[in-house]
């Protein structure tokens, strides 16, 4: 049934952690504190969230220290959570740290869930070697037969890698490969939206006629700059969580860079001139120094 016009759906997507284990940096840098930060601002703000979908890379290294700390850190977490990997995890070793994540007949992390809202179904692209996104013909086969199942209800994608070209070439060089033959299981079947990580920058369009979003990461970002011709240009600019509203037809997304600490102020125009503009006091920053 749809989603009634009262009742919304509400989604954190956090995507790229890039966890390494405790004691370690990378890019100068402690994702794992950045982690615990966004999951406080959450907790804080949208513990009324009916589920959080983290898209992939969820470690570096895919080390089994790291996908312990993520574990660890999930614990502060007051929303269920949905994991799915990327092309810096490990399979087997996220596994056996979370051996409760549903994973189809095959092996692959991917699983499904039905809503008020729909079908959500969340894929795992990560290719056996490389960086680039594979979705196998096994892959594609249980894809096809969940559509099915779905019955002409609305369906949402959660996955890593992007299926079209985001005109950013060190990201556009390992994207999801052959992405002709996803597209044609995807015919015919009413999917509203398509939530992907991976390419480490705010981007919304739509492709062959199906809306998507993805983000920041939550250690490192993909610099914007479309003439670099070799090499990833990555950057620290501040990471970001998206907030999702499913309502009715609709599907809205925010995007919040959680650790922006630029001042803020209340405006009434309907107040006189002197009195319209004041300044909040600031945050509290759950972050430490060496991580902004």
């Amino acid at each position: 049934m749809a989603l009634s016009e009262t009742r919304k759906m509400k989604i954190i997507q956090i995507t790229d952690l890039h966890l390494v284990p405790k004691g370690r940096s990378l890019f100068e840098n402690d994702p794992g504190v950045r982690l615990e930060a966004c999951i406080a601002d959450i907790a804080a703000n949208h513990a009324d969230a009916d589920l959080c979908v983290i898209t992939g890379d969820l470690a570096h290294h895919g080390e089994h220290g790291a996908y312990i700390r993520l574990r660890e850190a999930l614990e502060a977490l007051p929303v269920p959570v949905r994991l799915v990997i990327g092309n810096h995890d490990a399979r087997d070793e996220f596994l056996q740290v979370f051996p409760e994540e549903p994973t189809d007949a095959d092996g692959f992390v991917q699983s499904f869930i039905d809503t008020d809202a729909g079908r959500l179904l969340f894929l795992d692209t990560k290719k056996a070697t490389g960086h680039a996104g594979a979705y196998c013909a096994k892959r594609q086969a249980w894809l096809k037969a969940r559509l099915e199942e779905a019955a002409g209800r609305p369906c949402y994608l959660f996955m890593h890698h992007h299926p079209l070209p985001v005109n950013l070439r060190a990201v556009d060089e390992i994207m999801l490969e052959d992405p002709d033959a996803f597209a044609k299981v995807l015919e015919g079947h009413d999917i509203r939206h398509i939530f992907f990580g991976h390419v480490h920058r705010p981007i919304a369009g739509s492709w062959r006629g199906i809306p998507f979003t993805t983000l920041r990461g939550l250690n490192h970002q993909l610099w914007l700059d479309f003439t670099i011709e070799r090499g990833i240009p990555c950057s620290m600019e501040p990471p970001a969580y998206a907030i999702a509203f499913l309502q009715g037809g609709a599907v809205i997304v925010h995007t919040h860079a959680f650790l922006d600490a630029s001042p803020k102020y209340m405006y009434d125009p309907d107040l006189p001139v002197e009195q319209q503009v004041v300044r909040m006091a600031p945050r509290e920053t759950r972050i430490t120094d060496n991580a902004q």
